[in-house]
């Protein structure tokens, strides 16, 4: 095996030039992965806007996804913030050794971070520029296993972020949009074309805020995010057709009667679910407002027991 090459101090790295960027990547063997969703932001301004955005109390640790060669990285340090930084490629992770490595406020996490932040100590606060390939995946994970952050800054593809904000009624509704507001309050920032990046994406990006909801600990129960995705699974049928069938999987699944029985206690209890949450079960998911999901994952949560 070949010894890992060795890579020289890097300083005044400049961070807003395509040129340079382009020079170091290719005087240090490395280049952008495609299957890593890699694109450096090379604006400034839209930088610190992202940064001022997180509005991060002093000393509190900073969890960054997708650092890169530490554009971001660099000047949560110098303000003073702990930063635990998540990245995935080998070669720009021994750059970010080599630039942070000394600093005692900077842990670097290896690895793909879909496998490696459960291991890791919360934190208050994120800032990342997700990976267009996890971004979804990622947050819906996060929230779900209740990794919660007072406040995430992120920058994401538009129709992510579109999906993200989306209100009841609206086209880009969806169990994802449910899934993100039963957490946080999703505030759009700016729209980030595409030669804000190097390389630059066929597509725009978009910053978001998400303020942790003051509500949310405890509030959804279990089931809860597993019936939204069930009553999403065919949007243009009616939700007691697929609270029933929700139910009845669930119920089969638990082995607790024969089919028959089954489908029986399923409509039952799909009935009374809806009339305990005010629905007459002619609604469609994507006119129901958060409220009206926990209020059904609740009443079908008391009623299976």
């Amino acid at each position: 095996m070949l010894p890992e090459p060795q890579v020289p101090p890097v300083m005044g790295l400049n961070y807003n030039s395509v040129s340079e960027l382009r020079t170091f990547l290719e005087k240090q063997g490395l280049g952008m992965r495609k299957k890593y969703g890699q694109n450096f932001l090379i604006n400034p301004a839209v930088r610190r806007a992202l940064i001022d955005a997180l509005e991060a109390e002093p000393d509190a640790e900073i969890w960054e996804i997708g650092p890169g060669l530490g554009a971001m990285t660099g000047q949560l340090l110098e303000k003073g913030f702990p930063v635990r930084a998540f990245e995935i490629d080998p070669g720009f992770a021994r750059v970010l050794r080599e630039l942070f490595g000394s600093r005692p406020n900077f842990t670097l996490i290896e690895g793909d971070v879909m496998k490696t932040w459960p291991s890791q100590p919360a934190a208050q606060y994120l800032l990342g520029n997700l990976p267009y390939n996890i971004a979804a995946a990622l947050i819906a994970d996060m929230v779900e296993k209740k990794c919660l952050f007072r406040r995430m800054v992120l920058t994401v593809q538009r129709e992510v972020a579109l999906r993200m904000a989306a209100r009841p009624g609206s086209a880009d509704y969806s169990s994802f949009s449910v899934l993100c507001s039963s957490a946080y309050k999703v505030i759009p920032l700016m729209i980030i074309r595409g030669a804000s990046f190097y390389p630059r994406p066929n597509v725009d990006s978009q910053g978001l805020k998400l303020e942790l909801r003051e509500d949310v600990p405890g509030a959804c129960p279990a089931i809860f995010y597993s019936l939204v995705r069930s009553l999403f699974a065919s949007r243009r049928k009616m939700i007691k057709n697929n609270l029933r069938n929700f139910i009845f999987s669930v119920i089969i699944k638990k082995g607790c009667a024969a089919p028959n029985i089954g489908q029986a206690a399923a409509e039952d209890i799909a009935g009374e679910a809806l009339a305990r949450s005010s629905l007459k079960g002619n609604e469609r998911a994507e006119n129901l407002g958060l409220e009206a999901f926990v209020s059904l994952a609740k009443a079908v949560e008391d009623l299976s027991k």
